[in-house]
């Protein structure tokens, strides 16, 4: 198995932990593990007592009880907890494609998305979503690349790293085609319930189609990445099974404090979900009147779904020097483009509540970059 580079991850690997502020986190705010035991009553009592044993590899009975009630449809057999959303796509692809196989990826995407499907010896076509566009989904790109052989096709909503949502035909329109040809659509819905407007949100993939598969994570509308807790939710059990006997090569199982904090997260998963979609609603009038001003310098196709968005760099030189430029002078962390493999744009965060003082400190920065 071969695997390009992971460049988002090197990029962060060299600035995350160094530079004072983040302006390019993927994440909502996150919490201590003493402000979700304050939850519940009795909470810290409980996790205190917890067993540092194994735990069952699907993940535990009450866990999967939990993912499941996330979704409209699905029964708790319907769900299979993994380690991070990130072990979800390398089981799922592993699980489903192998050399002689096709699979589709939207992109840009989160690169292993990409890369990991590649990783199985399938042939991978890129259905590409285009800046010029203001990303719109050509539907019929998609049709004509789909083949007999085609097993899985990935979409991502809302997306990473535009911050937008697939408009509610298309994304029928390609669970329809997943039906119709019989492959997998595969979806990537870690940011569901942070749409700027809730009456935007579309139903999860797995509640709409029996045969896809949605997957979720506690990282990013929860702001609770450390836990490190992720699944994949579908009524295709047989298909969840193939993934299990992959992962008891990979984790086996969770570990039993991530999962006893991630059932009760999921137990008040709409009050931490309000608290970062506020965070949200108040960083982007912020983000948008900045972007006024600096016109000259940025615009975007506004997002309405989570906490991220896609900046087309309009300044002298690349993205990516620009960010080297802005780290090194305001100890403030923007993502390039590059990473995507869209040089011209840069990624910025606004789910964290010093996003203000990381914009401010970017503006100064600009403004008087000596």
């Amino acid at each position: 198995m071969r695997i390009a580079p992971f460049r988002i991850e090197q990029y962060y690997a060299r600035y995350e932990f160094s530079a004072g502020f983040m302006l390019s986190n993927s994440d909502a705010e996150s919490r201590s593990v003493g402000e979700l035991l304050a939850l519940e009553e009795g909470a810290l009592e409980r996790f205190s007592e917890q067993r540092l044993g194994y735990t069952e590899a699907p993940g535990s009975p009450a866990l999967r009880r939990q993912v499941a009630r996330v979704y409209e449809t699905l029964e708790d057999e319907d769900t299979l907890v993994c380690s991070s959303a990130e072990e979800g796509i390398f089981l799922l692809y592993h699980a489903l494609l192998g050399p002689g196989d096709h699979a589709v990826v939207e992109t840009p995407c989160y690169e292993s998305a990409l890369q990991l499907a590649r990783s199985t010896g399938a042939e991978v076509s890129v259905w590409q979503r285009h800046a010029e566009d203001d990303w719109a989904h050509d539907v019929s790109a998609l049709e004509g690349l789909l083949r007999p052989n085609t097993r899985v096709v990935y979409v991502n909503t809302p997306h990473n790293p535009t911050g937008l949502l697939m408009p509610r035909g298309v994304y029928e329109h390609v669970l329809a085609l997943g039906r119709e040809r019989g492959f997998t659509v595969f979806c990537d819905e870690v940011y569901r319930e942070l749409e700027h407007d809730p009456a935007d949100r579309l139903p999860a993939a797995c509640d709409l189609s029996d045969t896809a598969v949605s997957l979720g994570s506690v990282s990013k509308t929860y702001g609770l990445p450390g836990l490190r807790l992720g699944w994949l939710a579908s009524k295709d059990r047989d298909l969840l099974r193939r993934v299990l006997e992959l992962k008891y090569y990979t984790t086996i199982c969770s570990p039993a404090p991530s999962e006893f904090l991630t059932e009760l997260a999921l137990r008040h998963r709409e009050r931490l979900a309000e608290r970062n979609l506020g965070i949200v609603q108040h960083n982007l009038p912020l983000l948008e009147a900045f972007l006024r001003r600096r016109a000259d310098l940025f615009s975007w196709a506004h997002p309405d779904a989570g906490p991220i968005g896609f900046l087309r760099f309009l300044g002298d030189g690349d993205a990516e020097a620009f960010c080297e430029r802005v780290v090194r002078g305001a100890d403030v962390l923007l993502l390039p483009g590059s990473v995507y493999d869209e040089p011209g744009h840069l990624r910025v965060g606004y789910g964290r509540a010093n996003m203000p003082d990381a914009l401010q400190r970017l503006e100064a920065f600009l403004t008087d970059p000596a």
